[in-house]
C-alpha cells in the first residue's frame, strides 16, 4: 500500500493509502469521497454548533430576528435567540446539546488537518461512522426530526444544494477531478504505479483539484517552522557579523586562539603554565 498525502489547500488535506497498483481513475473516485465527505463534516460542524444553540431551521421566507415577528413567537424551557433570525431559538435539552456538540467536535478533530501531523490514516468507514454518530446525536436532541430545509438533515441525507453558497467549492466531482504529482498530471489511462514507482512503501505528496485549474502550486522546499527557524539563525548571524565589523579593539590578542606560539606549547606541554 502506497502512503498518499492529499493536498487540496494548505487546510485541506489529509493522509491515506492505497494499492500501487490501482488505477488513476479509481484512485481519483476514491479520494474525492474521502475529501467530500471530510467538507460534508465541516459543514456539520459549522451547521450543527447553530443548532444545538438556537434550535431547527425556520422556512426561508420566515427568517427574521424574532423581536420583531408577527405574530409573537412562543417561547419555550430552552429558548434562545438566534442573532442572525435564520433558526427558531427552540433549542434542545441542555444535556442533548452537550452530547451533540461533543459528537461535532469528535467528528471534526477525525477530518482534521492535524491528522497529517500526527500520522493518523483517514478512511471512508470511519468518517461515514462519525457522520452516523451526529446522525444518532441529532435525533436524540430532537427526537420529533429536524424539518427539510435544515441544512443539518440536508447534510445528513447527502441532499444539499451547494450552487450558489460559500460551500460551492467545497465538493468535487470525481468526473472531472485531477491528480497531480510533482508538478505532473497522473493520466487516468495510467496505474499508480506509472508515476510512482513500483515500491508499495513509496510515501508521495499528491494534489488534488478540478480539471482547468491549471498545475497547483509546487510544495516548499522547507515547512514554515524550517523556514522560520532559518530565519532566526541568518538574523542571529547577521548581528553577530555587525558586532565584529564595528570592533575595532585589540582585546582578541589576548585570546589563546590569536597566541603565535599555541602550537609549539601545545608539543612541549607548557600550554597549561600559568606565572602569578
Amino acid at each position: 500500500m502506497v502512503l498518499l498525502h492529499i493536498k487540496k489547500t494548505e487546510d485541506e488535506q489529509f493522509l491515506c493509502e492505497i494499492p500501487v497498483a490501482t488505477q488513476v481513475t479509481d484512485a481519483i473516485r476514491e479520494l474525492v469521497e474521502l475529501q467530500n465527505l471530510r467538507t460534508r463534516i465541516h459543514r456539520l460542524k459549522l451547521e450543527g454548533e447553530e443548532l444545538a444553540k438556537y434550535g431547527p431551521a425556520k422556512p426561508l421566507d420566515q427568517q427574521g430576528i424574532d423581536q420583531y415577528a408577527e405574530p409573537g413567537v412562543q417561547n419555550g424551557a430552552n429558548y434562545q435567540q438566534d442573532p442572525t433570525g435564520r433558526r427558531t431559538g427552540q433549542g434542545p435539552d441542555p444535556a442533548a446539546a452537550k452530547t451533540l456538540l461533543k459528537t461535532l467536535a469528535d467528528a471534526e478533530r477525525l477530518a482534521h488537518k492535524d491528522q497529517v501531523a500526527n500520522k493518523v490514516l483517514l478512511t471512508k468507514g470511519a468518517l461515514e461512522a462519525a457522520i452516523d454518530h451526529i446522525r444518532g446525536a441529532v435525533m436524540i436532541a430532537f427526537p420529533q426530526g429536524l424539518p427539510e430545509w435544515d441544512l443539518v438533515r440536508q447534510a445528513l441525507e447527502g441532499t444539499e444544494e451547494l450552487a450558489g453558497t460559500s460551500h460551492a467549492s467545497d465538493e468535487l466531482d470525481p468526473a472531472t477531478a485531477t491528480l497531480w504529482f510533482a508538478g505532473k498530471q497522473l493520466l487516468p489511462k495510467n496505474q499508480l504505479s506509472h508515476h510512482l514507482g513500483r515500491h508499495e512503501k513509496t510515501k508521495a505528496v499528491i494534489k488534488l483539484q478540478q480539471a482547468g485549474h491549471g498545475a497547483p502550486a509546487r510544495e516548499a522546499p522547507v515547512d514554515a517552522e524550517t523556514q522560520k527557524a532559518m530565519m532566526s539563525f541568518y538574523h542571529k548571524k547577521q548581528e553577530e557579523q555587525k558586532k565584529l565589523a564595528e570592533n575595532d579593539e585589540d582585546d582578541y590578542t589576548n585570546s589563546a586562539w590569536a597566541n603565535p606560539k599555541a602550537l609549539k606549547h601545545h608539543f612541549s606541554g607548557v600550554g597549561g603554565v600559568r606565572i602569578r
